[in-house]
């Protein structure tokens, strides 16, 4: 065979495949024999390895695998993937869809799918050309799997039709339950610990370093949204059905729905079907369907408002109440947990259960030895519901709260308000201290690398750190050397199994260790706020902070009422800054970090001098030219105003772009509230808006 005939023979080949992976995994309508799909393959492997140079990027055999990752890097998302706030039954279905009716005058369609229980991801074409898979992380930034996600037939390599130069889809990654069985099946014949359920098992796969391995896991993909920027469609459902036709595997299993009783159906028909499916699901996700709709409803800091994910009612079982375990958390909480008579739950083994606290014991009426029923919150936290009261022994003793930290025996304290109890040792309570600098070495925080696996409690072991300012003090000589060997038992699997694990500091683990550390000195102010572990002031908040108030010695020095007035921080949240900024103990951990280098400033959004809007309380309705809505309530912000989502008498004025919510605008008349449109607003601020409209 000549070179052009092999060229013109691979590109024949790889289109015929790709067709019928299109037919066989999409249309789900196979229109050759599994041994003829097999010598076209054949195939195309011997000419691709005969005549490499005309392999193409796209061709079906990178489905083969063969790939090793050894890292796989963080990359941002272009558009942020939320999560979905959820919902457990009909009454907050019926809140859902009346607060969208009280922002949106016209008629609602909703879009009903179902919630796989998978691993989500986004994957990115470029003309036409899959460039990049990337896991959702922590909603901002994820870790890119391209090589074994690639390794899935359902996704397409390339796409097919007339599509965009530029397209993103989300979606759902699963195992089947036939790829899971399978799996378990080969891990048991080698003697190694199964998979818990398929969530775990694609999870596990999808990290793998060795695609070749990936590929014989036989994942599976489910795309449920599409995101480019000037989407051409009105409907979240037309984008599905044009994505079909690109070649994306969209779930048959979707509805439009015009009311409740419609969707409710659909809730009710899978909550039944769901046991026939050959995956699993673990709910119901309920989106409005016009895209117009959804920019006009918004986003939370975390989810949008156009969205919901309704979950099934958690499945239920009966075991055995062993013994309780106080556990101190970083802050000093007490948490109860308890310890069960193993036994399999929603496709995992369940040993333990929270307890959540003292007021809930109590309530429960709990007794050692009781048998407990145990549901999965959310399908993913085991916790106890409810008590077979016929099988109590007539001895049994009613479990009490402790009154004295199990660590340090300090004298538990309860806030007044609050149902949980707290040990105030903060500064001597070994679990309070290693909990902290856990935290403040965590990837969102500090991102000290190479100090996981137990290495923070081996140091803490060894009486070299009290706090995580004494992080900075740490030298090569007082690390290398250090050893610890841990057993512990790996609830990973069905079967859990005891390890041992030697934790030793090398050379090599020793280097990286100090460098991280060195690099952290460039962390931004932001996440250093974050990483001080703050009591409420979580990541998002902490950045909101910072970029208000610009430094350390800003906030240190806030009162309560300068703190209240930051958005998003409320009495609560102000309270625990001040807290923790007037214990003088932490003020003096603060000033060592700044000694040691750490940023604890940086240039505040709100400059003083154009703070235009200070002191005001804005409501945005409305969908706007120049602006997306968040861009606008951004803008409000970086000049010194303040969102509020609701209309009252504290309201300066409102901006309202078109299809302003029609009840927003009869409160605002009825109060005479002032209303401006756009191009007051961007006169007001004399800014000319470069922003555009985002999907």
């Amino acid at each position: 065979m000549t070179k052009d005939e092999a060229k013109k023979r691979i590109a024949e080949l790889s289109e015929v495949i790709d067709n019928h992976n299109y037919k066989y995994y999409v249309l789900a309508k196979p229109s050759i024999s599994d041994y003829d799909f097999d010598m076209l393959m054949n195939e195309l492997i011997a000419l691709e390895k005969e005549f490499p140079e005309f392999a193409l990027p796209t061709s079906p055999t990178q489905r083969v695998g063969g790939d090793i990752t050894k890292e796989f890097p963080l990359v941002k998302h272009r558009y942020p993937m939320l999560s979905l706030a959820n919902s457990y039954n009909r009454d907050e279905i019926i809140e859902f869809i009346q607060r969208i009716e009280k922002t949106i005058e016209e008629p609602v369609e909703f879009v009903c799918e179902l919630k796989f229980d998978g691993v989500s991801i986004s994957l990115t074409y470029e003309n036409g050309v899959l460039v990049r898979a990337v896991t959702r992380g922590d909603g901002t930034q994820g870790d890119e799997v391209t090589a074994n996600i690639k390794t899935i037939h359902s996704i397409p390599l390339k796409l097919r039709g007339d599509y965009p130069d530029f397209l993103e889809m989300r979606g759902e990654v699963i195992m089947p339950h036939d790829s899971f069985d399978k799996v378990n099946a080969e891990r048991d014949d080698l003697g190694l610990p199964l998979f818990a359920n398929p969530r775990n098992a694609t999870a596990g796969t999808i990290k793998l370093q060795d695609s070749k391995e990936a590929a014989r896991r036989r994942l599976d993909n489910f795309c449920y949204y599409m995101m480019m920027d000037n989407l051409p469609y009105t409907t979240h459902y037309q984008s599905l059905m044009a994505a079909k036709e690109w070649g994306f595997n969209i779930s048959p299993y979707i509805k439009v729905c015009k009311n409740i009783d419609e969707i409710e159906s659909f809730i009710n028909h899978w909550d039944v079907q769901r046991k026939n499916l050959p995956f699993d699901i673990d709910g119901i996700v309920i989106k409005v369907n016009s895209f117009a709709q959804h920019e006009e409803l918004g986003m939370t800091a975390k989810s949008p408002r156009w969205a919901i994910a309704y979950k099934f009612k958690a499945e239920q079982v009966s075991t055995k109440l062993l013994s309780i375990d106080f556990q101190v958390g970083r802050h000093g909480t007490i948490t109860p947990v308890a310890n069960l008579e193993p036994v399999q739950l929603a496709g995992t083994t369940v040993k333990r259960a929270t307890l959540n606290n003292a007021d809930f014991i109590r309530q429960l009426g709990l007794h050692y030895d009781d048998t407990v029923k145990v549901e999965k919150g959310g399908e993913i936290i085991p916790k106890i519901v409810g008590i077979d009261l016929e099988k109590r022994k007539t001895d049994s003793r009613e479990v009490q709260f402790i009154t004295k930290c199990p660590e340090c025996g300090a004298t538990l304290v309860q806030n007044e308000g609050e149902a949980a109890w707290y040990c105030p040792n903060s500064m001597g309570c070994p679990p309070q201290i290693k909990g902290r600098i856990e935290h403040f070495i965590s990837r969102k925080a500090m991102n000290i690398e190479s100090l996981g696996e137990g290495k923070v409690e081996v140091i803490f072991d060894n009486h070299l750190l009290n706090n995580y300012a004494d992080l900075y003090d740490l030298t090569y000589d007082q690390l290398y050397g250090l050893e610890k060997t841990e057993t512990f038992i790996d609830e990973s699997s069905l079967f859990p199994e005891t390890v041992t694990r030697k934790v030793s500091f090398k050379e090599k683990t020793v280097n990286n260790i100090l460098n991280s550390l060195i690099k952290s000195r460039e962390v931004p102010f932001a996440r250093v706020l974050y990483a001080l572990g703050i009591r409420e002031v979580g990541e998002t908040t902490a950045k909101v902070i910072a970029n208000k108030m610009g430094n350390i010695d800003n906030i240190i020095n806030a009162s309560l009422e300068e703190l209240q007035e930051i958005n998003t921080v409320g009495e609560t949240i102000a309270q625990s800054i001040r807290s923790f900024f007037d214990d003088e103990r932490n003020i003096q951990i603060i000033n060592r970090l700044k000694a040691f280098g750490l940023q604890f400033s940086q240039e505040k959004k709100v400059s003083s001098e154009n703070q235009v809007l200070a002191g005001k309380t804005i409501v945005v309705s409305g969908v706007f030219a120049n602006f997306s809505r968040d861009g606008i309530k951004q803008k409000i912000e970086d000049l010194g105003g303040k969102n509020s989502s609701s209309i009252s008498s504290k309201t300066d004025f409102v901006v309202a772009g078109e299809k302003m919510g029609p009840e927003k605008l009869k409160k605002a008349q009825a109060l005479g509230i002032k209303i401006i449109d756009e191009k007051e607003f961007i006169k007001m601020i004399s800014v000319i808006s470069t922003e555009h409209r985002t999907q």
